[in-house]
């Protein structure tokens, strides 16, 4: 799909695709279970180990200054697995962090792990309910479960927006790539190649993109500034 189908499926043929609501309740349901399953672990977000889970992090923080004080919004935070990151790799930094998640499990469980935390909150909500200075989001877009993939881009489309118009300075998010040639993907995935959402962020957002591959896993992270 390119930018002009992505701009379309954000605006002009919305009425052709379902509304967003039934989706978001799928998606709630599922990490609501798998938390309940796993408990607070990367399992519990449906990332396979604890390593791949922080490399993903590292990619995403490139977007950020940690020398300098910035205010951070967390899209889809789980139960605030980035705190723990943030507090290993930049301990000094002087962060005020918002999690956003559309489970309210995941939320209780994550103000109760980080209730101590200096300048740190958490919201159950479909979009931002701040300004920050970035926003990252890790994983988000990956299970589409049984969502066809026009409503799923949408849902892409609409959170991308979003996370441009919630942040002043750029926001950074990563997505599986297609598999390999010869090897299939469980259809539940969400598999893109990166030059639609590229030019997704640059047309429709007006944004400068840098793409991040090869860094272990089978997936690309981009950073978008303006």
């Amino acid at each position: 799909m390119g930018a002009q189908a992505l701009r379309c499926s954000h605006g002009g043929t919305r009425s052709r695709v379902p509304p967003l609501g039934g989706l978001y309740a799928a998606v709630e349901a599922y990490y609501s279970r798998k938390l309940s399953r796993h408990g607070a672990t990367p399992r519990g977000v449906d990332w396979e180990s604890a390593e791949a889970q922080a490399l993903r992090f590292a990619q995403l923080m490139k977007l950020c200054e940690p020398a300098r004080a910035f205010s951070l919004n967390d899209v889809g935070c789980g139960y605030g697995a980035l705190l723990g990151f943030l507090a290993k790799l930049h301990a000094g930094a002087q962060i005020d962090y918002l999690g956003i998640d559309l489970s309210p499990a995941m939320i209780r469980r994550a103000r109760a792990a980080w209730r101590r935390r200096h300048r740190v909150s958490f919201a159950v909500a479909t979009r931002g309910p701040r300004v920050a200075d970035y926003s990252v989001a890790s994983g988000i877009f990956n299970v589409k479960l049984d969502q066809p993939a026009p409503l799923w881009e949408r849902f892409i489309a609409t959170t991308l927006a979003d996370m441009h118009r919630t942040s002043r300075k750029g926001f950074a998010v990563n997505f599986l790539l297609p598999p390999a040639p010869g090897r299939t993907s469980p259809p539940e995935l969400y598999r893109t190649a990166s030059k639609p959402w590229i030019g997704y962020c640059r047309e429709a957002l007006g944004a400068s993109v840098e793409f991040i591959g090869d860094y272990g896993l089978d997936e690309f992270t981009l950073l978008v500034r303006w």
